[in-house]
């Protein structure tokens, strides 16, 4: 950040009341080795608190949910670009790249790119054809402003015996459209990275799976340049050198590693990862903060998770999944209505002890 800048942000961090961080930050902490992000949605963008807090703390953002397909075109096709243009914006005046976040994905997008309107899936090549024009209009609009695209989110299955999950994208074109969907982007824009998106993907079972899809479309000669590993971890689960395992076997493909939707969740639930079809009933154990306890437990886990990513080259950034604990989606997801505190800033944007972890860990990179 240019000096100006950086004193411009102190100016209004202060007028704001917020308390000045000690030491370093996020940003400064990983120096140029890797790059430190979080997500952001334009309704953050308008607090100029937590405006000024993603600007001093993270190299770059990834728009929460103003670039998925179901908010980007509309029932009739119509594009509406304006909220993701004011993200970009945002990035643009403070020289944050920013990770496009996506272009297909089966729970958030319009029936009409896969399906007609009774549901049955469309001829091959219609549907090819709509994907393309979906893709080369998303990326045409924001060719040269976005550093690199979640092309596919989440197609490998959770189940045993099943490689894809059963979505409308692959009824109605068949397996190869995740490769279609890869040859779509790299062709609407050659410089932007892409790269492949999924939860628990550093976990057996899932984790095969996924060197499968990798070598798959490198057989194909379709260009894929980094794996997103999720990281919607629980308190005690997945083991941290599970997560360096998962990370060395798809760096072994040849693939830039990313931890691309980073959040610890510390209440109690039965399964990590993001899949948005399962729904739990669970207790509030903690709706008036924090214990220290807990606090401690909380800063312990980052810091063992962060401490084996950063021993890896091939990860090249970890961004976190919202910048503060009200703004996480975990306070309505498995559990809806309850209040959750997984990320490194609380609900007044004051750094937690995981936050001083995730920096002590930061600080070992080579």
């Amino acid at each position: 950040m240019k000096r100006l800048s950086r004193l411009v942000f102190f100016a209004s961090l202060v007028a704001s009341g917020l308390p000045l961080l000690g030491g370093e930050t996020l940003r400064e902490a990983a120096g140029s080795h890797l790059l430190i992000g979080c997500a952001v949605a334009t309704r953050d963008l308008d607090d100029p608190k937590l405006a000024a807090l993603v600007a001093e703390q993270f190299h770059c953002i990834t728009p929460e949910y103003d670039l998925m397909p179901a908010h980007m075109v509309d029932d009739a096709g119509k594009f509406t670009f304006d909220a993701g243009d004011r993200v970009i914006a945002f990035a643009e005046a403070h020289h944050m790249p920013v990770f496009g976040h996506m272009l297909v994905w089966h729970f958030v997008t319009r029936q009409w790119l896969f399906e007609d309107k009774t549901g049955k899936p469309l001829p091959r090549e219609k549907a090819l054809a709509n994907l393309k024009s979906y893709i080369e209009s998303v990326m045409g609009h924001y060719k040269g402003k976005i550093t690199a695209w979640d092309v596919v989110n989440e197609a490998i299955s959770d189940k045993d015996g099943e490689y894809l999950k059963d979505t409308p994208a692959l009824r109605a074109i068949g397996a190869d459209y995740i490769a279609k969907a890869f040859e779509f982007a790299h062709a609407a824009d050659p410089k932007a990275e892409l790269y492949y998106n999924d939860y628990n993907i550093e976990q057996p079972g899932k984790l095969e799976k996924t060197v499968r899809l990798i070598r798959s479309l490198q057989s194909a000669s379709v260009r894929i340049d980094a794996v997103g590993i999720q990281g919607h971890w629980l308190i005690d689960w997945p083991p941290a050198d599970m997560i360096g395992k998962g990370i060395g076997a798809i760096a072994a493909t040849g693939m830039k590693v990313m931890i691309t939707e980073m959040d610890v969740d510390p209440l109690p639930r039965d399964s990590s990862g993001a899949n948005m079809a399962q729904a739990e009933k669970g207790a509030n154990p903690y709706p008036h903060g924090l214990p220290p306890e807990m606090q401690t437990k909380l800063a312990k886990r980052y810091g063992e998770i962060v401490t084996e990513i950063v021993r890896h080259p091939a990860v090249t950034m970890i961004g976190f999944w919202g910048t503060h604990d009200g703004r996480s989606w975990l306070n309505d997801y498995p559990v809806k209505n309850r209040t959750n505190h997984p990320l490194l800033f609380d609900r007044e944007l004051k750094p937690k002890p995981a936050y001083d972890a995730v920096n002590t860990a930061l600080k070992r990179l080579p």
